[in-house]
């Protein structure tokens, strides 16, 4: 039997289930880009949110937008919304069932009208976790005008990219005289509120809408956010526990998190579910620090692990973090390199990175350096050549982010040459694939043609040539040295 809301009473009192019937839900919050980190982040806060508020919280349903996984929809809806989260703690697993989605859709799909859904008249809050690359950003955070998905949705009445959603969304609002929704962005983007709302903004400009763009600037209200909590891949050993833990109920779209949780938002007045019933929800007046934090240490840290850890033959972030020597350099990389800019107190900052590094190193969430190692030129920018930039102006040693870059590059050399196990995945992948073709075994010339391209690294850096000279000569090592041995020599 599967789970589903009529064998929702059939669940072992072992596992946490809702507080409140799924089916006495109605959706006050649409949400673009229902994938592993939304199932296992916004649902888990609205789930607490609910349960807390009672009658009151019933309002708060979550109608979930699938971007690109229709099987994704119909699975959730195959089981009425209902899946199981497996909380991976070091020392075992906590399973709960999930019921805060009231329906699932699928952007595609020619009978879901998403547009509408924003402009409802119960629709309070939209969130969005499309990715860094589902924004379609050029690196000074602004649209890219000849994106191919947005250029295809500026003539669509039913647009598939979020940006081109919310426009067409706003739109109806708008004609309809209604009150817009707040809009929350939950990607790691730099100021992700802000750089929203000027995305939605350049897309009208070039829809020629100045009118609702006006609007819009006036009325509707971006705040920053920040989300932090490793969710990997889901497993057939998920599948497994999951069935383990229900009794022998089926579930086949259960995940697994890390015990983690934090989301910051920027305060906002209005309705809104009461997200703080969740330990890690904290509403602030400024998230920069947060953010910044965030995107740097970890997110940066996750790129050192994946890009290095897979051309030393490490499968996972748990076992790159464990790597003696690799664990040994990502800990200096963000302790000495990636605090740059970072406000938080001294200690704060120490017992964060403590904190990083023991969850990295989680047995428990297998987290593959395959899937941390995607869309990196979306996300070079802000996770790592800003606090770089600011450490060369001040004189500061940046042998973490050179070799980090320098990976990133050897990704894309071996992918040329057909020598990659792992898969690649870019939104400018086949032009730095043939980037490295062109300069096929001379160093010096990929690292100058990767570093040329301002669309990912913004601005030449300070003292450009000595960078794109220190970049080569680690790119070379990683050519013709054994990697191992390389990292162990650099952990010294």
């Amino acid at each position: 039997m599967l789970l589903s809301r009529a064998t929702l009473e059939l669940v072992p009192e072992t596992v946490h289930t809702p507080r409140f019937l799924p089916e006495k839900l109605r959706s006050g919050l649409l949400h673009l880009g229902c994938g592993n980190f939304h199932r296992a982040h916004q649902v888990t806060a609205t789930q607490a949110a609910i349960g807390q508020q009672g009658v009151a919280g019933l309002d708060w349903g979550i109608t979930s937008v699938t971007m690109r996984r229709p099987d994704l929809a119909q699975s959730l809806s195959a089981q009425d919304n209902l899946y199981t989260l497996l909380t991976r703690e070091p020392t075992g697993t906590v399973a709960s069932v999930m019921g805060a989605i009231t329906r699932a859709l699928h952007a595609g799909d020619p009978s879901a009208d998403i547009a509408a859904e924003l402009a409802a008249e119960g629709t309070h809050i939209v969130t969005l976790t499309v990715t860094a690359s589902g924004y379609h950003l050029r690196a000074d955070g602004s649209l890219d005008p000849d994106a191919t998905e947005i250029v295809a949705d500026l003539g669509q009445s039913r647009p598939r990219t979020a940006i081109g959603i919310l426009a067409a969304g706003l739109a109806r609002v708008r004609t309809q005289g209604g009150t817009p929704p707040v809009i929350l962005c939950c990607d790691n983007l730099p100021h992700n509120g802000e750089t929203l709302r000027g995305a939605v903004l350049d897309f009208l400009a070039l829809r020629g809408d100045d009118a609702l763009a006006g609007w819009v600037a006036d009325t509707v209200r971006f705040p920053n956010t920040m989300v932090d909590r490793i969710v990997p891949i889901p497993s057939a050993d998920d599948r497994e526990d999951a069935r383990r833990f229900l009794g022998g109920l089926e579930d086949r779209i259960p995940l697994s998190a890390e015990p983690w949780f934090q989301w910051i938002i920027e305060d906002f007045e209005g309705k809104r579910p009461f997200w703080e019933a969740h330990p890690g929800t904290k509403f602030v007046s400024d998230v920069d620090v947060f953010e910044r934090a965030k995107l740097q240490m970890l997110n940066g840290t996750h790129m050192i692990l994946a890009y290095v850890g897979a051309l030393a033959g490490l499968g996972t972030i748990a076992e790159a973090a464990a790597d003696p020597a690799l664990g040994t350099i990502a800990a200096r990389f963000m302790r000495q390199e990636q605090t740059a800019g970072v406000a938080l107190p001294g200690n704060e900052t120490d017992a964060y990175a403590r904190d990083l590094m023991a969850r990295f190193r989680n047995p428990g969430i297998v987290h593959e350096v395959e899937r941390i190692g995607r869309n990196g030129s979306a996300k070079m920018a802000s996770r790592i050549i800003q606090p770089m930039r600011e450490n060369l102006m001040a004189g500061r040693a940046v042998t973490g982010a050179t070799l980090l870059i320098a990976s990133w590059i050897r990704w894309f050399a071996l992918h040329e040459q057909e020598a990659l196990e792992i898969a690649l995945v870019d939104p400018r992948a086949d032009t730095l694939r043939q980037l490295c073709a062109e300069a096929r075994d001379d160093h010096a010339a990929q690292a100058e043609a990767f570093l040329a391209m301002e669309s990912v690294f913004g601005p030449p850096l300070p003292d450009h040539d000595r960078q794109v000279e220190n970049i080569a000569t680690m790119l070379r090592r990683l050519t013709e040295e054994d990697v191992g041995s390389l990292l162990r020599s650099l952990a010294h």
